[in-house]
């Protein structure tokens, strides 16, 4: 029987939180179950102090802002600190290197976040670092972003559809976004597309850990510039076509690569043959781009409330991660059997 109060995994099998590959699906579910247990407490008007005078260390190599609200606000939320190192603000990459920027702040903080230009500079992070580090988004995978949104999916869920019969295709470029997607819906047994022209097809070092993950969960993955691969999808995913670590292809090269024929609009979620078809955007949306209006803002947008599961994942993964996941829901429980 499930039990919402109860973790598989009373602890992290792993300290840091760098990559989903290093944690099995039972571990990921209980990221799932802390996250949403406490987003119900949190939404009913409960308060936690879990993390009372606990302090994250928030590094930002880029601009942020659902990463860096998401996890300001959860730590609040829980009685603790968060510490926003925007770029610029502290030794790192200047006069000091990240192996002692982490010596640093692990004698001052109980855990550090960074969002990193190189998915290097956040394993060297976790190395130097004798507190748990989390990947806050790299040029290799967007694990925070990838527990928000399959705890959205979840949400979402069509009535009485079993998770190996769940199809998501995200729709463009092979971003760390779209990796990451197809890391944890593989893992949750899902059927996996990515809908892209040839050139911009996930290569065969993610395709390599999807497919491991069909061997160990169900479920498929695969890559098609054939437009039938819509049909039937229960979410149509998709993000920029430029982003962050792309900044040496001109934005017109792009429009010509994806444009019209991947634009997510009307006529693609039409071509799904699901009336209840779900759209996702990792945000921020370049409208008019690899999205129309009345996409993002209309019937079938989940967007919004992926936006905010950010917080709800933000919310479990400092308490996981902290060590004190199961002390927070023993302390739910607590409460709502003394009503």
């Amino acid at each position: 029987m499930y039990d919402p109060y109860k973790l598989e995994h009373k602890t992290p099998t792993k300290k840091d939180y760098l990559d989903t590959t290093d944690f099995d699906q039972s571990e990921m579910l209980d990221m799932v179950k802390v996250s949403t247990t406490v987003r119900s407490y949190i939404k009913s008007g409960g308060t936690l102090e879990t993390l009372y005078h606990k302090n994250l260390a928030m590094i930002f190599e880029q601009k942020s802002t659902r990463t860096r609200v998401s996890f300001e606000v959860a730590m609040e939320q829980l009685g603790g600190h968060a510490l926003n190192l925007a770029p610029g603000a502290i030794q790192l990459g200047a006069h000091e290197s990240i192996g002692d920027t982490a010596k640093v702040l692990d004698r001052m903080c109980e855990l550090i976040m960074a969002r990193v230009d190189r998915h290097e500079s956040i394993v060297e992070l976790a190395q130097n670092s004798t507190v748990p580090v989390i990947n806050g988004m790299s040029d290799y995978n967007h694990p925070t972003q990838e527990l928000g949104d399959i705890i959205t999916i979840f949400d979402h869920l069509p009535k009485n559809k079993p998770l190996d019969q769940i199809k998501v295709v995200f729709v463009g470029d092979c971003t760390q976004v779209c990796a990451s997607l197809m890391m944890i819906t593989t893992k949750m047994g899902m059927d996996f597309v990515q809908y892209a022209p040839p050139a911009k097809w996930l290569n065969d070092d993610y395709l390599k850990i999807g497919r491991a993950n069909t061997q160990a969960y169900g479920g498929s993955v695969r890559v098609s510039d054939n437009p039938e691969v819509l049909e039937g999808a229960d979410f149509i995913y998709t993000d920029v076509w430029y982003g962050l670590y792309d900044k040496e292809t001109p934005k017109e090269v792009y429009m010509r690569e994806f444009y019209p024929k991947y634009q997510v609009n009307d006529e693609m979620l039409a071509a799904t043959r699901n009336p209840e078809v779900k759209f996702m955007h990792c945000l921020p949306a370049m409208r008019g781009e690899e999205v129309t209006d009345s996409v993002l803002d209309g019937p079938n947008s989940i967007a919004w409330d992926q936006a905010e599961n950010r917080l709800t994942a933000q919310r479990g993964l400092v308490l996981y991660f902290g060590g004190v996941a199961q002390t927070a829901l023993d302390d739910i429980k607590r409460h709502k059997e003394d009503k």
